[in-house]
């Protein structure tokens, strides 16, 4: 379904993307995984569009990137930090976007869950963090598309919000969507994630299914995984020493 090959970026004299190939498929929730400034957001938002590859090529649906923007009606997106104009009240939102997107099925699943209808009189401007996280992650679920993009999707949530979502990707998941997901808490990917890609200063490390992952490792915990594959391969890296030292300490008795 999205389809990446040889794909570079570079911002200045930062290469943010070096030579990225990769294809992932229907039924595949992909967990993004790496430092901060690795490359995640970059890639995503150049299969969205929003930034162009200096090299390379990235197809969704056989359609090219950069090319007829129509291919995004397949792709429901959820950023980090999602944007709206300040005055425009929550249910004018939901409206807009419906009418721009001339779709009559809709779904409302989180819309209903996250009880939404209680704020739709309410300008964007007023809502806390995690309000807009729900409104935004509402949005990207709204028009049932067949690729999910969800950017870092629980922060900011409460843990109730963080099951409900976690609950609907797991929904979604089994309608066989591709699910792409960048997320800091990996204990909140290891029950929804098939694969893992993990980037680090713009080069991708390793593109490999969880099971095979948990199997080469013998570590079930995603996190403990993840390090002890980079720790083998002799990275310098103080985010994957981090992770693994903090995984050995709150690791509980067996």
């Amino acid at each position: 379904m999205i389809r990446i090959e040889q794909v570079y970026k570079r911002f200045r004299k930062l290469q943010v993307l070096n030579n990225i190939s990769a294809r992932f498929d229907e039924g595949q929730v992909v967990a993004l995984i790496g430092p901060n400034g690795s490359g995640k957001t970059t890639l995503i938002k150049s299969i969205l569009g929003m930034v162009r590859p200096d090299k390379g090529t990235i197809h969704v649906h056989n359609q090219p990137v950069n090319g007829d923007p129509a291919y995004r009606q397949f792709i429901g997106y959820m950023p980090q930090i999602g944007r709206y104009p300040d005055n425009m009240r929550v249910g004018e939102l939901f409206e807009m976007i419906k009418k721009i997107r001339h779709q009559e099925q809709t779904d409302e699943d989180l819309l209903r869950q996250f009880d939404l209808p209680s704020v739709y009189q309410k300008p964007m401007r007023t809502l806390s963090g995690g309000t807009r996280q729900k409104v935004s992650a509402a949005l990207a679920f709204l028009f049932n598309p067949p690729v999910l993009i969800l950017d870092e999707p629980t922060a900011g949530l409460d843990p109730l919000s963080t099951e409900i979502l976690k609950e609907k990707i797991i929904t979604e998941k089994k309608k066989n969507k591709l699910i792409l997901i960048t997320s800091h808490v990996l204990s909140d990917l290891e029950e929804i994630t098939t694969h893992i890609l993990y980037l680090q200063e713009g080069n991708m490390q390793f593109f490999k299914d969880l099971a095979s992952l948990q199997e080469e490792t013998g570590e079930i915990r995603l996190s403990k995984a993840i390090a002890r594959v980079m720790r083998g391969q002799e990275t310098n890296n103080q985010w994957i020493d981090r992770l693994f030292a903090l995984e050995t300490k709150n690791e509980s008795p067996r």
